[in-house]
Parts: C-alpha cells; sequence; structure tokens
C-alpha cells in the first residue's frame, strides 16, 4: 500500500482511501484508490475518483474487443 494518501488533484486537500474491486484470474481482487473530495469549495467536491484500470500487458484485444479498437 501507499506510506502516502491519496490527495485531491483538483485542490490538494487529503482525501480518504477507499477499497474497490476487479477480477482477476477469475478472483476478485482489492483495489485501493482515491475516494471523494469533501472540500466544499472545491471543484470535485463529491465526485469519486476510479482508480485506475491495470495495463494490458498481452498486447493482444480483450474479450468483445477487436484488434482495430486497440489501436
Amino acid at each position: 500500500m501507499d506510506s502516502e494518501g491519496h490527495v485531491c488533484p483538483v485542490c490538494g486537500q487529503p482525501v480518504d482511501t477507499v477499497v474497490g474491486r476487479r477480477k482477476t484470474l477469475g478472483a476478485w481482487v482489492p483495489v485501493w484508490g482515491p475516494g471523494p473530495c469533501r472540500n466544499p469549495g472545491c471543484a470535485a467536491y463529491g465526485k469519486s475518483v476510479e482508480p485506475p484500470a491495470p495495463a494490458d500487458v498481452t498486447g493482444h484485444p480483450r474479450p468483445g474487443e477487436s484488434a482495430a479498437e486497440k489501436s
């Protein structure tokens, strides 16, 4: 886990860490990411930031994608 906390990308105030999940090799694994900003004066107030999706390291299209969509 990160030794530093997450901060809002707009105002720079610290935000809570929230846990989500994603499926990897048939099992659900936890993914931690930044929570919503709680600064009422911030433009991003109350908006959740999605954790970044893992990069596709194989270079092959995912199921339902064509090779043309990847480019």
